[in-house]
């Protein structure tokens, strides 16, 4: 369904009530569960009354839906999502998640803000932080909840009281957070930098500069503009001027394209075209690509961490999605074995060279099917509970009657033996025995043989998508690594030659990280091992006994 959805009007995806209480609404996880393909999620947050609203509604396509409200009153409640067709990307999903205004006066609660910034931080590919006027210390400082997502947001489980490990992985978010993109609105300057033009991505970075010093005062002004350059290395700006007279800014739902101002269209497309094209597909951390039935379970988990007085964390939340998923993804594995098995019903008679066939290429499949959507699955947990041959064994016993032809010529032969036994010698009956050994040995040897190819095309589908993951795990550290070593050199130019040294430990740290990724530690350590003796004469022995048990019980019928 991702390349067909459109819903006609945005729905509530996490509810925000008048009690500050957080929860996830069936009928916008219904509407994620359906969505099977990837998923790039453009999230927007920012002060109430901003216009955020405007901004998603353009890029659903649409002049209307999200509600925009032309009072003090803020009108979005929670995180409300608009799912449509990618214009750019077939067969991909835009999820559109427009926030409710921070710093809602009639709230009360900052905590609360704060959860839903963090939510759309975790939720999405793309965070838009839409302000007005212009990026003065006022609205970098209105953006603290930036400053609060190390207390908000987890890289890895670990005990509370282990402190030390705290700022070790704190430099890791920026393998993780989105793209960040800072809309200002009715912006009404002229980009002019120390008497030189400047573009909207360096009136961003000049706005986010460091001052030397020391003191509190020092302090406070660089700890937003440090953990914004931190966190968010891939940064943009946009800046749109006023986009109609005073008198039509309570009406631009209703306002046609020509009634806009001509700058504030030109921006507008321009932001739209970016969102389109730069926006990534979400993916967790790992590298695994996200779906929309994905994105919802994720947020149900999040929610629920969060109303559990628990702080979100993303390995947690990886894991527990990863368990949800190779759990399905053994189930329509099996699916596919027992669905394919069922063609060879209408061919009976047959004997067991066409079923070890067939039954090698359902198990093939089944394995490629378990390998599209499982992840994580490190110590090989779930795909040990692909056993197709034990499904063998019971198709075999389920098939009854139209099982019982695969014996047929074997019945008559059981008969042609004994009236031979009454009627020659034993030595003509041993030569029979001996005759039959001989099939036997044939044919074990043969299902041997195709098992031991099964075993290898597992193997190598295994080793193909761990190579994938490694892969991918190798892309986040190097763009973390191109991050951190960008802005030592900017923090160098611009001579914080002390904090551009603090970076060299982080960059340490990442690089050690993706060595261990290199070693490749798990799959080398137990998944090789784990497969390439014990699992494959386990399953090679499972499938001889389930045949011939199978075989066994159809003669006693």
């Amino acid at each position: 369904m991702s390349s067909a959805i459109h819903m006609p009007a945005p729905v509530c995806l996490i509810e925000n009530d008048d009690s500050g209480n957080l929860s996830v609404r069936k009928e916008g996880k219904d509407i994620l569960d359906m969505i099977n393909g990837p998923v790039v999620v453009v999230s927007v947050v920012g002060l109430y009354r901003t216009g955020k609203s405007y901004l998603m509604n353009r890029l659903a396509g649409q002049q209307s839906g999200f509600a925009l409200g032309n009072t003090v009153e803020s009108k979005t409640k929670g995180i409300w999502m608009w799912c449509v067709p990618h214009p750019s990307m077939p067969g991909h999903t835009l999820v559109l998640l427009d926030t409710e205004g921070l710093g809602d006066v009639k709230k009360g609660d900052s905590k609360n803000d704060s959860w839903i910034f963090c939510l759309a931080v975790l939720l999405s590919s793309t965070l838009v932080y839409n302000s007005r006027g212009t990026i003065d210390d006022y609205a970098v400082q209105k953006l603290h909840y930036v400053a609060e997502l190390a207390e908000q947001i987890k890289i890895k489980s670990k005990p509370a009281s282990e402190e030390d490990e705290e700022e070790e992985e704190n430099f890791q978010f920026v393998c993780f957070f989105p793209l960040f993109v800072w809309a200002v609105r009715d912006f009404t300057l002229d980009l002019v930098i120390n008497g030189q033009k400047a573009t909207e991505d360096g009136y961003l970075n000049y706005a986010l500069g460091l001052k030397k010093g020391a003191g509190k005062k020092i302090s406070d002004y660089n700890m937003p503009r440090e953990c914004i350059r931190s966190y968010f290395p891939s940064r943009k700006c946009f800046v749109f001027p006023s986009p109609a007279s005073p008198e039509n800014m309570g009406c631009l739902e209703s306002l046609q394209e020509q009634d806009l101002v001509p700058g504030f269209r030109e921006a507008t497309r321009n932001f739209c075209e970016y969102i389109f094209v730069k926006s990534a597909v979400k993916k967790l951390k790992g590298g695994h690509t996200v779906t929309g039935k994905m994105l919802g379970q994720l947020a149900h988990i999040y929610v629920k961490t969060i109303n559990d007085g628990q702080v979100p964390c993303l390995e947690n939340a990886v894991l527990a999605l990863a368990n949800l998923e190779n759990q399905s993804a053994v189930e329509e594995a099996l699916k596919v074995y027992k669905n394919g098995m069922e063609e060879i019903k209408s061919k009976f008679p047959v004997g067991m060279d066409s079923i070890t066939i067939v039954h090698q290429k359902c198990s093939s499949l089944a394995n490629s099917e378990f390998m599209k959507r499982s992840f994580k699955d490190d110590k090989a947990e779930y795909i040990s509970k692909l056993k197709a041959e034990a499904v063998l064994n019971e198709f075999l016993n389920e098939r009854g009657p139209e099982a019982n032809t695969i014996l047929h010529a074997d019945k008559q032969l059981t008969e042609n033996d004994r009236k031979i036994q009454e009627e020659k010698e034993k030595a003509a009956l041993l030569e029979q025995k001996c005759k039959e050994e001989e099939e036997r040995r044939i044919e074990s040897e043969r299902m041997r043989q195709a098992e031991q190819e099964r075993q290898e095309d597992r193997m190598r589908q295994m080793q193909e998508k761990f190579n994938k993951e490694m892969e991918q795990q190798r892309e986040e550290m190097d763009r973390a690594m191109d991050s951190k070593l960008k802005e030592q050199e900017e923090l160098l130019k611009k001579g914080f030659k002390e904090k551009a040294e603090l970076l060299n430990e982080e960059i340490k740290s990442l690089q050690k990280e993706k060595e261990s990724i290199n070693a490749g530690g798990i799959f080398k350590d137990y998944v090789m091992p784990l497969l390439s003796t014990g699992a494959d004469l386990l399953s090679s022995l499972i499938m001889h006994k389930s045949i011939a048990k199978g075989l066994k019980a159809l003669k006693g019928k």
